[in-house]
């Protein structure tokens, strides 16, 4: 019975021709919506956990309230790094320096971040926590404190940021009008403000911005067998007592990586949740559609109905029938809005990738996704076809067989 329920549906969906497609639009904008933006926010979900994954487990970060990039508000100071060395658990730290600073190269001009690092074994800590790969590996010595040495992002180095014109090893520039030396270079990180980022020792960074006591970033190392979350709540009472402060007033944050993780990943949560209702009001007005077009139905097939009554099919049997071309109508809408999310989805990755050398831009497509997508199309598409189906089910077979 339900075969033949389903063949006299599809018989129906193509004898509408275009009617049918144009019903199902509505399904098929809603779900390119949901399977292109969650796919590629779940993409980039996934790229920053591997960013994540990267980092030290036995870290802890200090950067001033507010902002992961440089603060506006009070910064953080030498006597603030000192104060979280002496801090039990940690073994050692690490400070950095950062502005948005005027590069010259040529006649060419560009703004961009300049990074101060440190020259000392301290460097490694920098490195490995922002995931930054430098060749050679240490640039700079503690002879280089105060030296104009360079070391150059990828897409500085291969021409992306001055058009066309690659910087290699030895070549200079000009950081705010002071001429550096090129001495090292990164390898891609795969997000283009990282990949035109350039770093010189802290020294030279705080003389170049005036600023000599300022701290943008510190990055401690938890000592082994010591509790990150432990260590960095040591930390911001160490702070609040060395600045006398109350808890609640701090303009410092304290994170461990785990904390960033569960901060980024409630963040992707929520703009998930976003997208969804978005492609959900898509969804409601396709389905507003599958229903007038089973109104339309049951009044054309008013006497085809009679006919099926009066040789005994059940309300039930009229119901289940027209249950499942409204059902069939959202799984094929479902189905067509699938195939051209993940086209767009997928488009958009390859863009992004090769256009605008966005590595962090990835479609994450899953099977669970998709067969969520089919299911709520098909959910839909049921739903909208209730008040209709239940109309035809209430027709009586007498006053159906008399239908013009």
């Amino acid at each position: 019975m339900i075969s033949e329920f389903l063949r006299i549906s599809i018989e129906g969906l193509k004898n509408k021709g275009a009617r049918s497609w144009l019903t199902m639009l509505g399904i098929i904008v809603g779900i390119v919506t949901i399977v292109s933006l969650l796919s590629l926010g779940q993409g980039l979900q996934d790229a920053i956990n591997k960013q994540f994954d990267l980092i030290g487990k036995d870290t802890v970060y200090i950067i001033p309230s507010g902002s992961f990039g440089p603060s506006m508000g009070k910064s953080l100071t030498k006597d603030d790094f000192r104060v979280i060395k002496t801090v039990k658990g940690v073994e050692d730290a690490a400070q950095m320096v950062t502005k948005f600073a005027k590069v010259q190269l040529h006649d060419e001009t560009k703004y961009t971040f300049v990074s101060g690092l440190p020259t000392d074994n301290s460097l490694d800590l920098i490195v490995d926590g922002e995931n930054i790969k430098l060749n050679p590996a240490h640039p700079f010595d503690a002879s280089d404190a105060n030296s104009n040495k360079v070391a150059i992002g990828y897409n500085i180095a291969t021409g992306v940021l001055f058009k066309d014109h690659p910087v290699s090893i030895g070549e200079r520039i000009l950081i705010e009008g002071v001429p550096f030396r090129v001495a090292a270079t990164v390898s891609k990180i795969g997000n283009p403000q990282d990949d035109t980022n350039i770093y010189i020792p802290i020294e030279t960074a705080r003389t170049l911005f005036n600023e000599p006591k300022n701290v943008y970033a510190i990055v401690a190392k938890v000592k082994s067998g010591e509790d990150n979350a432990v260590v960095a709540e040591n930390i911001k009472q160490a702070l609040r007592r060395y600045h006398d402060l109350k808890k609640g007033e701090e303009f410092f944050d304290v994170y461990t990586k785990e904390q960033l993780q569960e901060s980024f990943d409630v963040i992707f949560s929520a703009v998930q949740a976003v997208l969804f209702g978005i492609a959900a009001i898509s969804l409601v007005v396709g389905g507003i559609g599958i229903m007038n077009t089973m109104y339309t139905s049951v009044l054309e097939r008013t006497k085809e109905i009679g006919i099926m009554k009066s040789i005994g099919a059940t309300n039930g049997n009229i119901r289940t029938m027209f249950l499942i071309e409204a059902g069939l109508i959202g799984s094929v809408g479902g189905a067509v809005g699938c195939v051209f999310g993940v086209l767009l989805a997928k488009s958009f990755e390859y863009i992004a990738v090769n256009q605008l050398g966005q590595d962090l831009i990835q479609a994450s497509v899953s099977w669970q996704l998709i067969l969520g997508a089919l299911s709520f199309s098909f959910v839909v598409g049921c739903l909208s076809g209730v008040l209709p189906a239940q109309q035809a089910a209430s027709l009586k077979p007498v006053d159906a067989l008399r239908y013009e």
